[in-house]
């Protein structure tokens, strides 16, 4: 089944107004493959038990977003079982009994549907095994294979549940770093490591191809490499043009934020910039640079945003200038160069650029001038400012909320002071099975809910070194303002 683009736009202007539509994917078999030597390759820290992590936490969160964005494919259906008595059919994008939401929107099927199209299918399968390394006759053998199993065999790597042909694409499950909706423009992203190679050229031929993006081919933007890269020897981190979409951020409607991190450089973020302010995407671009350490990342393992005056964020980052630390001789007596600092620099076509001293302070200025908020700006601290349970928290990403609406968000059961945090802030704690009992039995309205942190099972997922902000790539948001 095609998705079309019926009623379908791309419009982001924050990162908390009402959720409408986004891209996920679901963990695949390939997941399920990742060996320990190769973990680390592949951009895990472990490896995970795919059945628990599909049917003990992944399908809650994908039964909890129909909930909120397609209710009426969900309802009654909590608990589905087909006629094989399979309770996982309606979760499979390769089976014929899968939701197949335009909401909540299955990779995986996107890349079914333009594998129908036979020019497609054999220049995407010529270009993947290039990359792969794939011999001639294979090359042929996946061309005559259906769409729906050929879109399975491109994303896991197994030809059949045994046999691989190539490496899987575990962090396509992050769907966030593929790309990331800006106004009506959708930004491609130039991935770091080469483990994520495959994702982006499936992304590329998804959005160029797809019914679904047609009316927004002309705004979907790709960042060039630096002018003869190629002769360039040795290039350091910064010079290499790499952006990844976990360090983007659509905070308003005119204003953008680009970390540079681990895996975006200071390259990317300037070919990102010349790319928007050229199209008029938007009229100023901050750029939050934080330590390059696989503690963090991607700044959205540092601070997300809840409400219109409330982030989540880990105040060991925030604060450059905390009174108490300035007045010890360890802070007096660091080295400058290898103190872990935040560096905050915004980019406003025609002004010269301005700085902030902290990330609070970025922050504050969002929400109060961008987002008009009339509300003092509030933080809750990860570990709830407490070491070493800030640190701890982080790691298995307290910081890494998804808003479903403003106050409305999803976080990861085992950060239990990050939890303690947010109901010192007013908010209700809720766990997502007793939630969607709630939604079943119409005890509660989704669209009606205020102030929750819902709390979803993480014991595998957050092996995998992402949270729910990473697992998601909204395409349509409601306007706040």
């Amino acid at each position: 089944m095609i998705l079309n683009n019926q009623d379908f736009k791309l419009d982001v202007t924050s990162e908390i107004g009402t959720l409408r539509a986004l891209l996920v994917h679901s963990p695949d078999s390939g997941l399920g493959k990742v060996v320990p030597s190769k973990a680390q390759d592949w951009l895990f820290e472990d490896i995970v038990h795919l059945d628990t992590m599909r049917r003990n936490e992944y399908d809650y969160y994908i039964k909890l977003l129909m909930y909120f964005l397609d209710p009426d494919k969900i309802k009654g259906k909590l608990d589905y079982i087909d006629d094989e008595g399979n309770n996982r059919s309606f979760f499979k994008p390769d089976h014929p009994e899968f939701h197949s939401s335009n909401k909540v929107i299955e990779i995986q099927t996107l890349l079914a549907d333009i594998l129908i199209e036979d020019d497609i299918r054999k220049k995407l399968v010529a270009a993947v095994c290039a990359i792969e390394g794939c011999n001639y006759r294979l090359q042929l053998q996946l061309i005559d294979t259906p769409a729906r199993e050929l879109a399975k065999i491109i994303i896991s790597g197994s030809l059949n549940n045994d046999e691989m042909i190539f490496a899987p694409i575990p962090n396509l499950i992050f769907s966030r770093d593929i790309g990331i909706t800006i106004n009506n423009f959708m930004l491609l992203n130039k991935p770091a490591k080469k483990a994520r190679a495959r994702e982006t050229l499936l992304v590329r031929y998804i959005f160029f191809n797809h019914p679904l993006f047609e009316d927004y081919r002309d705004n979907i933007l790709e960042i060039p490499e630096t002018v003869q890269h190629f002769l360039r020897p040795g290039e350091e981190h910064d010079e290499k043009t790499t952006l990844e979409g976990g360090d983007v951020m659509m905070v308003s409607p005119d204003h953008l934020l680009i970390g540079c991190s681990e895996r975006t450089s200071v390259s990317g973020a300037n070919e990102a910039i010349k790319l928007l302010f050229e199209n008029k995407v938007v009229k100023k671009v901050t750029i939050v640079k934080i330590p390059h350490k696989r503690d963090y990342m991607h700044i959205d393992t540092v601070f997300t945003q809840v409400k219109r005056n409330v982030w989540v964020l880990l105040r060991s980052l925030a604060n450059n200038n905390d009174d108490d630390e300035a007045n010890e001789p360890n802070a007096w007596f660091a080295d400058k160069k290898t103190k872990d600092k935040t560096e905050i620099v915004q980019f406003e076509k025609g002004k010269k650029p301005k700085t902030y001293d902290s990330l609070e302070e970025l922050l504050s200025d969002i929400s109060e001038n961008d987002l008009e908020s009339k509300k003092k700006t509030k933080f809750i601290y990860s570990g709830n400012d407490t070491f070493p349970y800030d640190a701890r928290e982080q790691w298995t990403d307290s910081c890494n909320l998804l808003a479903l609406k403003e106050g409305v968000v999803l976080g990861y059961d085992r950060n239990d002071k990050t939890v303690e945090s947010f109901k010192k802030h007013g908010f209700e704690i809720i766990k997502v099975a007793d939630l969607l009992q709630k939604f079943e039995n119409n005890e509660l309205d989704p669209q009606k809910m205020k102030d929750t942190l819902i709390l979803m099972p993480s014991a595998e997922l957050s092996r995998a070194r992402g949270g729910f902000h990473c697992m998601s790539m909204p395409v349509t948001r409601e306007k706040v303002l």
